[in-house]
């Protein structure tokens, strides 16, 4: 592994688009559905991150067998993609940020909890694909966000070290992800306020959205790690 390579490493809801609410909708949906209500809120604070397979479970039974499961996951996101789809771009800022890094030979990956169906619906319907070095999603690794393993397998598909990466979030799940890979995070208060990621040591800088982000503060950081 060439250790002198530098990765930037992007959750995508949330993050690279500003789709939470749409996901957030249609988990309520998909809950009301069946008779269930849940706090739009707590919902999020606690599940912004994990696969949806791990959501479905643990609202709903670990009795579940996996075709059940998956049959479950796929009505809940035809759901989100139907109301998300007319709003479908990228947050502010995005497309200078990523064009630096390419031009700077930073290596760029893609770590997010969603399934393919959500990566190719964003990454593709974008067509934003052609900029990563790597896609790690949830087919590829057993399980979510707070667990660092989508963060660790991204770098590993970039070779870059782990202390070599600032990974973009925008969920607290998402910064303990990163902090157990020990990644330093950059996080975009696109769905919760800066308060919110008060407690974690490995932010580096919080933003409303990439535009706003201090880039020569970034790239110094990266470039003196």
């Amino acid at each position: 592994m060439a250790l002198e390579k530098s990765a930037f490493i992007f959750d995508m809801d949330g993050t690279i688009v500003d789709n939470m609410a749409f996901h957030t909708q249609s988990w309520i949906a998909f809950f009301e559905q069946r008779g269930m209500a849940i706090d739009a809120d707590e919902f999020f604070r606690t599940t912004a991150g994990r696969q949806g397979k791990e959501i479905i479970r643990a609202h709903m039974g670990e009795q579940l067998d996996d075709a059940a499961v998956l049959a479950l996951n796929h009505e809940k996101e035809s759901v989100y993609r139907a109301l998300y789809a007319p709003h479908r771009k990228t947050v502010a800022g995005f497309d200078a940020l990523i064009a630096r890094a390419k031009a700077d030979g930073v290596a760029l990956a893609v770590a997010t909890a969603a399934p393919n169906a959500n990566i190719d619906f964003t990454l593709d319907g974008l067509d934003l694909r052609r900029h990563f070095d790597a896609v790690v999603g949830a087919g590829d690794v057993a399980r979510g966000k707070p667990d660092p393993d989508g963060f660790l397998l991204a770098a590993e598909r970039c070779g870059v070290a782990p202390d070599r990466c600032i990974v973009f979030e925008d969920a607290p799940l998402g910064v303990e992800a990163a902090r157990r890979a020990g990644m330093r995070c950059v996080v975009l208060t696109t769905t919760l306020p800066a308060e919110a990621f008060a407690g974690f040591d490995n932010v580096i800088q919080i933003a409303r959205d990439f535009s706003a982000l201090d880039f020569d503060a970034l790239f110094a950081a990266l470039f003196a790690a």
